[in-house]
């Protein structure tokens, strides 16, 4: 029997659910799955430019097995885009990362970012950079309650029950 997947720490959930190549119908592509932790692993490792130990500590699992991740998503990035394949987003045993809440002056909107990330540079919506915290976190729950922290779940994506997919 295997042993079960420790819990991987997710900072930031994917803009999108699935990612195709332009041009081509979606009946015409094979799908290739994309756990969210190897996701997580890709932005870190590629996206902010961590080195394995520090996306390892931010991910709270081994740095063996944060390597492992990146490469098995990078593998997959690869063959959808030289096969061609739609890339789905789904599964994975993932712990959402706690996020801080801030409140933009320019434009009166709130955005989340997890912590340990650092202070923005500015809202992601006017890229005013006069917004303060809130006393809130992005679930809604006061700073430090029981709430404040991610939940681990075990997501698998249920690939005997995804339906057939539609033209886009």
């Amino acid at each position: 029997m295997a042993r079960p997947h420790k819990c991987r720490r997710v900072a930031l959930s994917p803009a999108a659910t699935a990612f195709k190549p332009a041009g081509v119908p979606i009946r015409n592509l094979e799908v290739t799955r994309l756990r969210l932790d190897e996701l997580e692993a890709l932005r870190l490792a590629d996206l902010e430019g961590c080195y394995h130990e520090e996306g390892a500590r931010r991910m709270k699992i081994s740095r063996a097995t944060f390597g492992r991740l990146v490469e098995n998503a990078r593998r997959k990035v690869a063959h959808a885009l030289f096969e061609p394949r739609m890339l789905i987003f789904e599964g994975g045993t993932i712990e959402m990362a706690p996020k801080r809440t801030f409140l933009c002056d320019d434009c009166s909107k709130e955005f989340a970012l997890p912590f340990g990330t650092g202070r923005p540079t500015g809202c992601p919506h006017c890229q005013g950079r006069r917004f303060h915290r809130t006393s809130r976190d992005a679930r809604g729950s006061r700073r430090g309650g029981p709430d404040a922290r991610g939940r681990c779940r075990r997501s698998t994506p249920a690939a005997e029950h995804t339906p057939e997919p539609q033209e886009a």
